[in-house]
């Protein structure tokens, strides 16, 4: 790969090409304030490649998305959730052999230490689930601190197996709480999905039983959450981390980067959305409105910022909608007949299929976990729930790697430049 030529002034420099297996080559700027005494701008990090990764890519344009080279819908399709979890982690799909080791290993660390419970009573009873899922994973670090040292190999490994295993616990809890009803402890017999929907749903007072369709349902959720590339939030681990931080201060600051509207809130406001507009007859009102250039109302749940055609993941999500709809009975909801007429309009609008504002992941993702019977202060605590072991996974990646250094973004500055104090009484 030949250098790239960078001119300005009177300086020349010669910066190093990278090619990756898949996707643009990569211009190395590391040297570029050493040699040429300037720094690049690029608001968002849209332009630059904080990291050298192997686990996720995204090829927007094709509407492609991999997990260590498998598509998304395959996984989706012919896996589940724990099995992803062990591609992600250790870079290749199971044996049975190794499948059979991994899942009672996740499953032995479900439950939390007893005083945790006393933890979550400290939150006001109207606190976000979101808020108190925040704070526990931050938490765990005073109640876990035997795997706190990322030094040590084991106790990385330690450390991120209880992050998945507990994760779903937490949550559970948390919208327990919310709601006021008894924490409800894990059941070992129950598979990663099935527990935490029995954890969500059961009480004391009675059986529940945990349907297969909704199940399935809840594991492609998970599924088609565990990772997706250099997002806000896996920057956000990745930056946390490279400072030495805990492994669970890492990814509760993960945590607290999903929670905003723009990253793992979209799904929320995609169901408001819908809620918003109401019926159907009101939909080409607000058709009208999205196209306006001088209306600020957007059409939450389609588009997507990387994906300029399909979000892969929303035809699989759109297949589990459709099943979970069906068993919950529901096919004839106003919220959800909305929902089929503002996507049959952005399939067949010329408006939507020349600016490939398609249908994304969020849009069905907040049908289905309505459906379910999730509150909508919910959906973000199950996203962090899906996307804790691309967090960890893209952490332990960080950690052995060899370049990695602490983060230190630079900046185009400003302000004012350098002024003499003046004493208050001259001012």
């Amino acid at each position: 790969m030949t250098n790239a030529t960078l001119k300005f002034g009177d300086k020349e420099l010669e910066l190093p090409m990278m090619s990756p297996t898949v996707g643009p080559d990569v211009i190395d700027i590391q040297k570029l304030y050493a040699q040429g005494g300037v720094f690049t701008y690029d608001p968002g990090f849209t332009s630059t490649a904080s990291c050298q990764s192997n686990i996720t890519f995204i090829d927007g344009n094709k509407g492609e998305l991999l997990y260590r080279g498998y598509p998304i819908d395959q996984l989706a399709e012919k896996s589940h959730f724990l099995e992803v979890c062990y591609l992600l982690l250790y870079g290749e799909l199971p044996t049975s052999e190794q499948l059979s080791d991994f899942v009672p290993r996740v499953t032995r660390h479900t439950m939390l230490h007893e005083q945790m419970a006393y933890f979550y009573r400290g939150f006001r009873r109207d606190a976000p689930p979101m808020a108190v899922v925040c704070g526990v994973m931050g938490a765990l670090s005073s109640f876990y601190h035997d795997s706190t040292d990322i030094t040590d190999p084991e106790q990385r490994e330690i450390a991120s197996i209880r992050m998945i295993a507990k994760i779903p616990t937490i949550t559970a809890w948390a919208y327990k709480y919310s709601i006021g009803q008894p924490f409800v402890y894990p059941k070992n017999e129950l598979d990663y999905t099935s527990n935490f929907l029995h954890m969500c749903f059961s009480v004391p007072a009675e059986k529940y039983v945990v349907d297969p369709i909704l199940s399935r349902a809840m594991d492609r959720i998970f599924t088609l959450h565990a990772d997706h590339e250099q997002n806000a939030s896996t920057s956000t681990v990745r930056l946390a981390g490279s400072s030495g931080a805990n492994p669970f201060a890492c990814i509760a600051a993960g945590v607290a980067c999903l929670w905003g509207p723009a990253h793992g809130g979209a799904n929320e406001a995609a169901l408001n959305m819908l809620r918003e507009i109401g019926t159907v007859d009101r939909i080409p009102e607000y058709i009208a409105r999205a196209k306006d250039k001088s209306d600020p109302f957007r059409l939450m749940g389609f588009g997507h910022r990387v994906y300029k055609n399909f979000d892969p993941r929303a035809k699989v999500m759109k297949e589990s909608a459709d099943e979970v709809l069906g068993l919950m009975g529901i096919e004839n909801n106003p919220t959800l007949q909305v929902a089929k007429e503002l996507e049959r309009i952005a399939l067949s609008d010329p408006y939507f299929i020349e600016k490939k504002l398609y249908p994304n992941v969020d849009f069905y993702s907040g049908i289905i976990l309505d459906a379910m019977g999730f509150p909508s202060s919910m959906f973000t605590p199950i996203f962090a729930l899906a996307r804790t072991v691309g967090w960890i996974a893209q952490w332990k990646e960080m950690i052995s790697d060899p370049t990695q250094k602490i983060g230190r973004p630079r900046q185009l500055y400003t302000g004012a430049t350098f002024r003499d104090y003046v004493d208050v009484e001259k001012r």
